[in-house]
């Protein structure tokens, strides 16, 4: 598991649990899931969430990945569609070769 991985996910639990969020409290759950987090990696987390709640940056976040997701589940329902249509056949034009004459004959 990276470090950032392990510091979101501390954060999340820390954020669920109504604990405060600190630089200690990170690095010890990370440490728990075996993952040395170096203090001043976890000082910046600590930093950025003393600034924005978690609840606000979780509300942006999902909100900007549900337009995505909507287009994306869209797409296969899409192509579905678009696999049923019947395929047209092409007409292919008989070359002189395929009559037997030639310009010359």
């Amino acid at each position: 598991m990276s470090v950032e991985l392990a510091i979101n996910y501390a954060t999340l639990i820390l954020h669920d649990a109504q604990a405060p969020i600190t630089a200690e409290s990170i690095i010890a759950l990370a440490g728990a899931a075996g993952v040395k987090v170096p203090t001043h990696v976890a000082q910046l987390y600590v930093a950025t969430f003393a600034k924005k709640s978690v609840d606000s940056i979780l509300t942006v976040n999902v909100a900007a990945a549900a337009a995505p997701a909507a287009a994306a589940a869209a797409a296969p329902a899409a192509a579905a569609a678009k696999k049923e249509a019947p395929k047209k056949e092409e007409k292919k034009e008989e070359s002189d070769d395929d009559m037997g004459m030639g310009l010359f004959d």
